[in-house]
């Protein structure tokens, strides 16, 4: 029985997250746009790098990280089917959702148990993800979807130009989202252990609020033209 609660919890967890993180890269996306706030792509990253760190924070695993990045697309995704473009319309930045969830997979991997035990690689673990994330999606952006602003970092020296102007902003921000996310996890998890034990009602009913609201305002801001 308590085995069925915790994936239960799992479930809950990644639709929550996902919803979130999908709403940062619709929402948030926008506002930082019509803004002018810099570092742009840097502040998606680390916002989905911290989700992330939400989840290993509370079940202190990372298998998890790929479903909280499925259902962010999904949710981005519902540019489809209201303003009827194509599925690629979205190809770069969801590529780039996948991409992060992927690289910190392998960084929390590579580092292992010590991650639980030391700030200090937590944040590397954001670092190297970051930076793993910026290098891959160079060379995965180029070949699928290369959208006009990424050409601009064509060859060789684009590449290494690319790393200074992106990379390095993307590995700063996960570095330090991804830490804050984790300890933001770490301190929920007996929070949410109690409310799910002493109020059921209640944690389910807000975890489904959060989805529902994240999707409802996703699909307002879509078909306004956000």
């Amino acid at each position: 029985m308590e085995s069925r609660k915790k994936k239960i919890d799992i479930l809950i967890t990644i639709l929550v997250l996902g919803s979130l993180w999908g709403l940062s890269e619709v929402i948030l996306n926008g506002i930082i746009r019509q803004t002018g706030i810099p570092y742009r792509t840097g502040i998606l990253i680390g916002v989905g790098m911290g989700l992330m760190g939400i989840a290993v924070g509370i079940f202190k695993k990372y298998s998890y990280l790929f479903g909280i990045a499925v259902v962010a697309i999904l949710c981005k995704q519902l540019i489809v089917p209201i303003l009827q473009v194509s599925i690629m319309c979205k190809a770069n930045s969801c590529l780039a959702v996948i991409i992060d969830s992927l690289v910190l997979t392998g960084a929390i991997a590579v580092i292992g148990s010590k991650l639980n035990k030391n700030l200090m690689y937590r944040i590397a673990g954001g670092l190297i993800a970051g930076f793993s994330a910026a290098v891959v999606f160079y060379f995965a952006g180029m070949k699928t979807a290369p959208c006009p602003s990424l050409l601009t970092f064509a060859g060789l020296q684009g590449f290494v130009l690319f790393i200074l102007n992106r990379g390095l902003v993307w590995m700063i921000f996960s570095g330090i989202f991804f830490p804050a996310g984790y300890l933001a996890g770490n301190r929920l998890k007996d929070i949410v252990f109690i409310l799910r034990v002493k109020k059921p009602l209640v944690y389910y009913a807000f975890s489904g609020a959060i989805v529902v609201c994240c999707w409802l305002a996703v699909g307002l801001a879509i078909a306004s033209g956000y």
